[in-house]
């Protein structure tokens, strides 16, 4: 059992928490929580290790990773209590290799999400898009880390069930050269659902406060809007992406 906060798997759990920084150089994450952990490996992905609590954690989780031969380390609630994100410990985190996802050559139905930087939206946003069907969400630079631990435990696996790709805008304009590209903004000139989403097409999320940005507005070739009441001046970007996304879900 680990019982110190200087073991080197410690350290470097509490790293890949933390920073960024970490994350990009070892190209690796941590998923802490029953539910995530399950998730992952649902989708045949496999931690490098787990650190966990024997006495509260759930023994199936357990015995599943067990049946896979991963290397799983007992800890004390002090070691659980410096790695955890959270306020109340689930006692398992886990590290795995981040998802390289193979990157559809000809997409129908992508997501481009601009300049979203809080976690809880960007989850949000994330976990909404693998339920409503998109073939791949594209992070533009400005964009918070996807693999933040609160982007990861709201997007409740999504990352594991769809590709999640990091470009500049030239990337993605090439990208998407062959799509209907759709920016949802205040002031368009087509309702969401007067859209024809049986075409290919990429839709553009921007800024939770901003709204996106002039790359945004020079790649778009549609510009389209949720009608609200008056006096209302926009919606929560997270809102506003489950109601276009799951207006072109009719069609799945």
């Amino acid at each position: 059992m680990i019982t110190s906060t200087q073991n080197d798997k410690v350290k470097l759990v509490y790293g890949l928490q933390n920073r960024p920084r970490a994350r990009r150089k070892e190209r690796k994450i941590v998923l802490e929580g029953t539910r995530l952990i399950h998730d992952a490996l649902n989708q045949s992905y496999q931690p490098d290790f787990v650190l966990y609590q024997p006495e509260k954690v759930d023994y199936q989780l357990i015995a599943q990773l067990q049946a896979i031969n991963a290397a799983l380390i007992p800890v004390n609630d002090e070691v659980m209590r410096y790695v955890s994100d959270t306020q109340a410990p689930q006692g398992i985190v886990a590290v795995f290799p981040m998802p390289m996802p193979k990157i559809p050559q000809k997409p129908r139905r992508v997501l481009i999400l601009d300049s979203i930087r809080e976690p809880g939206n960007m989850g949000t946003i994330l976990r909404t898009a693998a339920a409503a069907g998109r073939d791949v969400i594209i992070l533009t630079p400005d964009c918070v880390d996807p693999y933040n631990p609160k982007v990861l435990r709201s997007g409740m696996g999504a990352h594991f069930r769809v590709p999640i790709l990091e470009a500049q805008w030239f990337e993605i304009k090439q990208y998407c050269e062959s799509l209907e590209i759709y920016l949802a903004t205040g002031n368009g000139d087509l309702r969401y659902d007067q859209v024809d989403w049986a075409i290919p097409h990429a839709v553009i999320i921007g800024n939770e406060a901003h709204g996106a940005g002039t790359y945004a507005d020079e790649v778009a070739t549609r510009r389209i809007f949720i009608p609200m009441a008056a006096q209302t001046e926009s919606l929560n970007a997270a809102v506003a992406a489950g109601v276009i996304l799951f207006e072109a879900a009719k069609l799945l």
